[in-house]
């Protein structure tokens, strides 16, 4: 039965949605949220993993803003959210989730990480920051510029040491697609595997079947059968 646990982090307790499988984790992942919070969609994306045989958790980074679940067309309270955060304060929500999975059999290479729009630049960092063993980007932004004293992408790149996925759609209107291919070309230097994929009919959040807007079916399943492939070959299963 998924379940959301109080975990500690820097500035007090934090939120961490936990899915199980069924049957013994082969792995554990972590997967981080979009601008919203820990929402329905971040908690299926959980259960969905669990379903495939992993440890799943999402901690609920906006826990130091009252942890919110944010209405999609609500993108002042998103912003409000977006500027409360900071490197050090996420750096130390990764390290909690990672705790959790340890405590739990998983570590190093035997953890992934996921996230979307927000997540995935978490995601990314999270390669540059941890040994973990690989990560997936969906439309994961801050590529030039960096976000809340993370470096720009382009720039962690090098440091990568996981094994790294990333996948945008060429309509996104807050990801430029000349974004995108200067981050292939910064991650073709790192020192582990990397790939990206381009979507030309998704927009931004096109694997989110919470927002009909923006949902891309086709996009969203190649997308989801790609990141099972690559944890499939880079994590250290059980």
């Amino acid at each position: 039965m998924p379940e959301t646990l109080s975990i500690e982090s820097l500035g007090g307790q934090m939120g961490l949605y936990v899915a199980e499988p069924t049957t013994p984790a082969k792995a554990g992942i972590v997967v981080f949220q979009e601008a919203f919070g820990v929402n329905d969609h971040i908690q299926d994306i959980c259960r969905r993993l669990a379903d495939e045989g992993y440890l799943a958790v999402a901690p609920h980074i906006f826990h130091r803003g009252g942890d919110p679940v944010i209405d999609y067309t609500d993108m002042k309270s998103v912003m409000g959210q977006l500027m409360k955060l900071r490197a050090d304060g996420l750096e130390a929500d990764l390290d909690a989730a990672l705790t959790h999975l340890a405590g739990a059999g998983f570590e190093g290479t035997q953890v992934g990480a996921v996230g979307f729009c927000l997540g995935g630049s978490l995601s990314f960092a999270a390669a540059a920051w941890r040994p973990i063993g690989a990560a997936v980007t969906f439309y994961g932004g801050g590529i030039g510029e960096g976000r809340f004293g993370i470096a720009p992408l382009v720039d962690l790149a090098p440091k990568l040491q996981a094994p790294w996925l990333g996948l945008f759609g060429d309509q996104d209107q807050t990801i430029r697609v000349d974004q995108v291919e200067a981050l292939r070309t910064a991650v073709a230097a790192a020192p582990v595997e990397t790939e990206i994929v381009r979507y030309a009919g998704a927009e931004h959040g096109f694997h989110c079947d919470a927002r009909p807007d923006s949902y891309h079916e086709a996009s969203a399943k190649d997308g989801w059968a790609r990141m099972l492939a690559w944890f499939d070959a880079h994590l250290a299963t059980s």
